[in-house]
């Protein structure tokens, strides 16, 4: 009987496939790294077929360590980093060029020429985006722009765009789908929101042709079957969505008000909204977070740049820690006198600032500062940026739920396991912080959506039953503090902002 699906999740540093049963539960998983290119200051590469080899590995060695028969697999369920932008040939399935992270910064002056003229409130409009480099329609122009050939190509059609996701069942499928879900749709500079298509007028600001446009689908779906030679089997895709909202997803915030945040690389909050694209006043984005039977739910989002990534940092550029599970305890150690602050804008300040010309800044260094105070600076900037997004959020929501769901703030990812970090961000929240059993919640998300389309697995409503609460942690700061330390990192933002 088929009673498994196969997630891929497929991040910004590594490829991971996690098989889960009919009741959603992982009973095997495989992870595999793949190399990050820097080839200029602000730019950050993959390579396309590093990505595609990594995912295919990882997809067999969780198979295989499932002990189950690739048949006895209902659906497979994708979930990826988003935005990252993949330009590849139609006819032999060759990327023109490295793929264009989300993180890449290379075309902050096109964004700013663009701003300049005028086009962001239209923008923001149609899309609900805003002018960033972080978006898809800057990276496929600059493709098109600065590949030999490029732009002739795809004026005849030879070129095809993907996020990931698209490019991943373009290979999985052979080459016989060029799909993607609406959430990733909604992450280009390129979706309409409100007419849910394809819109002509970001088409033309860009100059992106529609022939390089994927097909875009409900997030629960028939997305074509992967090649049987990859894995034993044709297994249907049926289930794809980007990864933070695939973290909503899995995290059940299907009820308009609930809210989550997924530390990863970067921090990405969610906020579902329902049925109503709210347009930010407080320069959020208004987002898709899933589509299932034609219908879209909404939500706004903040994202950063820098969450994950600023210990990361103390691991790899400072040395200060040999391991990241060693920062809480590092932290918890600092001495409680001195304020330091980092704003960890190494590639820019997402929301709600949107500066991508500022960069990282320390404050309040002293002759006393160490490596306890660098990790509890670090940490701590992660909550600060977090209380940043939730305040903009539940003024653009500008209503009070009905329960406790807008006050309740649910998170997942790498960071989510330390105690020390959770508790933080209660602190300097004012709110409480639940913690999942599972908290690889993203390849839930994309698992659960496969499921629901192959039959095997219920209802968003009877879904969010089943999910459990690994621990609450709830705010402790005194009052006065919580304020004081806030407007600390609000002075040091304002300090480090470009404009």
């Amino acid at each position: 009987m088929n009673h498994y699906v196969l997630a891929i999740d497929q991040g910004t540093t590594s490829s991971r496939a996690i098989v889960f049963d009919r009741n959603c539960r992982p009973v095997a998983q495989a992870q595999q790294e793949f190399p990050q290119l820097y080839p200029r200051s602000g730019w950050v590469e993959h390579d396309p077929e590093a990505i595609w080899q990594s995912v295919v590995q990882v997809c067999r060695s969780a198979i295989a360590s499932s002990g189950i028969a690739a048949k006895s697999i209902a659906a497979v369920g994708i979930t990826n980093q988003r935005e990252t932008t993949v330009v590849w040939d139609r006819a032999t399935g060759k990327a023109l060029a490295n793929a264009i992270v989300w993180q890449d910064r290379r075309t902050a002056d096109d964004c700013q020429a663009l701003r300049q003229a005028g086009y962001e409130p239209l923008l923001q409009r149609q899309t609900g985006l805003l002018l960033d480099p972080y978006f898809s329609a800057t990276k496929i122009a600059w493709i098109l722009r600065n590949v030999e050939g490029a732009q002739a190509a795809a004026r005849l059609g030879q070129l095809a765009f993907g996020t990931i996701d698209a490019y991943l069942i373009w290979r999985l499928t052979g080459g016989r789908v060029h799909a993607t879900d609406a959430t990733n749709a909604s992450r280009t500079l390129l979706w309409d929101l409100h007419a849910a298509a394809w819109s002509s007028d970001m088409m033309e600001i860009f100059g992106v042709p529609a022939s390089m446009l994927p097909k875009v689908m409900d997030s629960a779906g028939s997305y074509g079957e992967t090649d049987p030679d990859l894995f034993g089997a044709a297994i249907p895709i049926a289930g794809v969505a980007g990864d933070q909202q695939a973290a909503a997803i899995g995290q059940a915030c299907f009820l308009p008000g609930m809210m989550k945040s997924t530390y990863g690389t970067g921090c990405f909050a969610l906020m579902n909204t329902g049925d109503v694209a709210v347009e930010s006043q407080n320069r959020l984005l208004t987002t898709i977070a899933y589509q299932l039977d034609g219908r879209p739910t909404y939500a706004l989002e903040g994202s950063i740049f820098v969450a994950g990534a600023a210990v990361q940092w103390l691991r790899d550029g400072l040395g200060i820690i040999r391991a990241a599970e060693e920062s809480g305890d590092l932290a918890d150690a600092a001495d409680p006198t001195q304020d330091v602050i980092l704003v960890p804008a190494f590639v820019g300040l997402g929301a709600p600032y949107w500066d991508a010309d500022c960069r990282g800044a320390l404050y309040g260094l002293t002759r006393n500062t160490g490596p306890k105070e660098l990790a509890r600076a670090a940490l701590e900037s992660v909550c600060f940026q977090t209380r940043d997004l939730v305040e903009a959020m539940r003024r653009d929501w500008g209503q009070q739920a009905e329960s406790h769901v807008d006050t309740v703030l649910r998170v997942d990812g790498g960071m989510a396991v330390s105690d020390w970090t959770m508790q933080r961000l209660a602190d300097l929240l004012d709110a409480p912080i639940d913690r999942p059993q599972i908290t690889e919640t993203t390849a839930l998300g994309a698992a659960y959506l496969a499921g629901l389309q192959a039959g095997l697995y219920p209802s968003p409503a009877e879904f969010a039953k089943d999910w459990a609460l690994d621990r609450r942690f709830s705010p402790k700061m005194a009052p006065a503090e919580r304020t004081r330390k806030y407007q600390g990192w609000l002075d040091a933002v304002r300090r480090t902002l470009t404009r």
